[in-house]
């Protein structure tokens, strides 16, 4: 009974750890790095093919983004997640796919000119659509049994629609271990969707760290929609655009949520008919999905709007722009507007269009309402860049920059230790991930020092053995720059290939004991091939 750390170990994203229990082996997340890497991760320990399962805290692509890779390299288990982040994973995985052809794609133009190498996505969509294929919806707070070693839980961890906390049960050798992983814990001020629910019995937590060293800053009178409505009304005095990079799903949605709240309650003295754009398909299609799980994931202010017959995240005037053509005109309207547009951190999407337009404009105000993570266009525009290069071409920062304090769908440093100590039976010891490389090892300390028990921050390939609570393998503790995940050069081509010739290997291996009629036809067909291709 092993669990081995793989990703999002001493860094904020590419969430991934591999259980192993009897002859059963599962993911719990298999997420994309985004921003900066500092230590290399370790491959995960056994070949795609031999994976039996992968359990999904939420649709964030640092949770998820990696689930098409994983199939392109043979994996054809089960995904086990909510019924809501299997929704926002149909769409998610095909935008991200989306997003690596479209890249690979112009950066192949740039190379066929310069005489570089081209480059090739790490995925394509039909592995998107492959994978999602392989999602099995489960509600949440029923505990089911996937297998004689595995059954499993979803409770509500108020981060994102669908996201969840999981309890796993593993049973070996007729000793069984509860391990908790706590996925991305909620902000309780967070509107829409419920708080984070709690746990109280688990023998080992794997708890994530993002804001372990901080508390949120909340705006005056804690109402977000007010202080929004200073930065929009101030902006739309001086002639510019409030451009808010948000991620499609959830952020947009809650500041969709305060916007309807400045134009019911008129928190603005002038103004106050300025038109808003979502500039995101992405975020029209996970707008939709929200308005689709609200009995199970809004919270109780949001469903007494609904039972109103009032839309919590809708209001008259608000425009999408769905195409890459409304998508231009936006900026071609000089009139004073909200601009919403993904992706959050800066790093991809439409939003860089609107950053080129926008930042070099004293007038406009580029808002930022979420984490940044280090090494990202987003982080570097709020610690003062002076420019800024967009598609080429460097771009003065003349807008004002601002950050709303508090509106994160990441708990604090008090809501992650009040989570931790509402275990009722102290956990034998509670893994710290999903932070910082400065913040995970002294909020460990924390923890020990508030939950009375053992803590420990992993590095990637750490292994422990979950019946003796013993370090079996030391992972890379070398700080260590690497490429970022978007894409691989066209090497990776051939790692599919000997991916595909694994996941053959893997069934070859299955079909011990089939008909004799059977195991030569397939043969007959593993022969033509060869016979082709030599």
């Amino acid at each position: 009974m092993k669990l081995e750390f793989i990703g999002a170990d001493h860094e904020v994203t590419g969430s991934c750890h591999f259980i192993e229990v009897g002859n059963v082996k599962a993911l719990v997340d298999c997420g994309m790095e985004q921003g900066a890497d500092i230590y290399e991760n370790q491959e995960i320990p056994v070949n795609a093919a031999d994976i039996d399962y992968v359990f999904v805290t939420h649709a964030h692509i640092d949770h998820s983004g990696l689930l098409p890779l994983l199939y392109a390299r043979g994996f054809r288990g089960g995904i086990f997640a909510t019924e809501a982040t299997t929704e926002l994973c149909n769409i998610m995985l095909k935008d991200s796919a989306h997003i690596q052809e479209f890249e690979a794609e112009w950066k192949n133009r740039k190379a066929k000119r310069s005489g570089k190498s081209e480059v090739t996505p790490i995925y394509v969509m039909n592995d998107a659509i492959g994978v999602l294929e392989l999602f099995e919806p489960c509600p949440y707070h029923e505990k089911f049994k996937i297998c004689d070693e595995i059954s499993i839980r979803f409770i509500d961890a108020g981060h994102l629609l669908g996201s969840a906390s999981i309890e796993i049960w593993l049973t070996e050798d007729g000793i069984t271990k509860k391990i908790v992983f706590s996925g991305d814990i909620g902000n309780k001020t967070k509107p829409l969707i419920k708080n984070p629910e709690y746990i109280t019995e688990a023998d080992y937590v794997v708890m994530e760290s993002t804001y372990g060293d901080r508390e949120h800053t909340l705006p005056k009178d804690n109402d977000f929609a007010k202080a929004l409505a200073e930065i929009i009304e101030d902006t739309m005095e001086r002639g510019g655009n409030v451009v808010i990079p948000a991620f499609s799903v959830g952020r947009t949605q809650e500041i969709l949520y305060f916007i309807r709240r400045i134009k019911e309650e008129s928190l603005m003295k002038n103004h106050l008919n300025f038109p808003v754009y979502m500039d995101s398909p992405l975020a029209v299609e996970a707008t939709h999905i929200f308005n689709e799980n609200v009995r199970e994931c809004f919270d109780e202010e949001a469903l007494k709007l609904v039972s109103e017959g009032r839309n919590p995240i809708g209001f008259p005037g608000l425009k999408v722009a769905v195409s890459s053509d409304q998508s231009r005109m936006i900026n071609t309207d000089m009139t004073p507007k909200v601009i919403i547009s993904a992706s959050g951190m800066c790093e991809a999407g439409r939003i860089r269009h609107h950053l080129k337009h926008n930042l070099w404009r004293k007038e406009s105000t580029i808002l930022f309402v979420g984490y940044q993570v280090p090494g990202t266009l987003g982080f570097n525009l709020l610690h003062d860049a002076n420019e800024v290069r967009l598609f080429g071409e460097t771009v003065n920062v003349n807008a004002q920059i601002k950050n709303l304090p508090g509106i994160s769908g990441h708990a604090d440093r008090s809501g992650l230790i009040y989570w931790a100590k509402q275990f009722q039976t102290t956990p034998k010891r509670f893994f710290i991930v999903h932070g910082d490389n400065k913040v995970v090892e002294p909020f460990a300390q924390t923890i020990a020092e508030e939950c009375k028990t053992s803590t420990y921050a992993p590095f990637s390939g750490d292994v422990f053995d979950l019946i003796t609570n013993e370090k079996l393998a030391d992972g890379n503790h070398e700080v260590k720059e690497k490429k970022k995940a978007s894409q691989h050069t066209g090497s990776s081509v051939y790692d599919r290939l000997v991916a595909a010739c694994q996941r053959l290997s893997h069934l070859i291996e299955k079909c011990s004991g089939m008909a004799n009629k059977d195991l030569a036809k397939f043969a007959d067909q593993i022969n033509s091939i060869c016979d082709k291709w030599e």
